[in-house]
């Protein structure tokens, strides 16, 4: 069972993150969006929606420093263990409460506004679960293991070794199978949620209008109106000189 869930699933995941993605950008290219409900209600979105984009990018931010950076190179730095676990306990509950609590009025707003519940799909509700979960799984990993109640366990030693060693196709099971419940409980929502990303709506984070920033000027110009009563009517586009 070990090597199923920390030696398998995750290359399972990544794979259907890849191949639904490669999928939906070549099939769905405009379909690929977040299905915006602000014309059915827009109050609590301009709440819900910033906490919980700017607090998951901070989240993101987080995980990707604790599980990617070895300990040794903090160490190199001068930077403690105890200073570390501060910052990232303090930066890191700050930016979870934010996207939990934007997340939170989200899913109340789905499912009390009338026309937008009824633009819910299945997939949404799966999404929202998944989410909620991992959130719900990673704050009670982070308050337990800071009470000192997953008996002084250190996931920079257990969690991130494993993670890093996926990446040279050799999983290191045992280190994960011996980390708290509630880190493997959080690891398991999180490769699901990695999974279902193509298959709904969460693609559109893939779908970022880069070419925007590149694309000249649409230039709007005023015209006489007495110009446009005289000239003859024709249907189609007339070229501007």
């Amino acid at each position: 069972m070990d090597l199923l869930l920390w030696g398998v699933l995750p290359y399972v995941s990544l794979t259907l993150l890849i191949a639904g993605t490669v999928w939906r950008a070549r099939y769905d290219a405009f379909g690929r969006t977040s299905r915006s409900s602000q014309s059915h209600e827009s109050r609590l979105l301009r709440i819900g929606s910033p906490l919980f984009h700017f607090g998951m990018l901070f989240v993101v931010l987080g995980h990707v420093v604790g599980l990617l950076i070895p300990m040794s190179w903090t160490d190199a730095v001068g930077l403690s263990d105890h200073a570390y676990h501060l910052l990232a306990v303090s930066t890191g509950a700050v930016a979870g409460v934010a996207a939990a609590a934007g997340i939170a009025v989200l899913v109340y707003r789905r499912f009390t506004v009338a026309a937008v519940r009824r633009a819910t799909l299945k997939s949404d509700r799966l999404m929202y679960a998944l989410l909620l979960g991992a959130m719900a799984l990673g704050l009670t990993a982070t308050v337990l293991n800071s009470t000192g109640r997953t008996g002084g366990y250190n996931y920079r030693e257990g969690v991130s070794v494993w993670f890093r060693s996926l990446f040279t196709l050799q999983p290191d099971v045992h280190v994960m199978a011996g980390a708290p419940l509630a880190f493997r409980l959080h690891v398991l929502f999180g490769f699901a949620l990695f999974a279902l990303i193509p298959y709904s709506r969460l693609v559109h984070m893939f779908s970022a209008p880069l070419a925007y920033v590149f694309r000249p000027y649409v230039v709007y110009r005023r015209r006489d109106p007495a110009q446009l009563a005289d000239r003859p009517q024709r249907r189609g586009w007339e070229r501007v000189s």
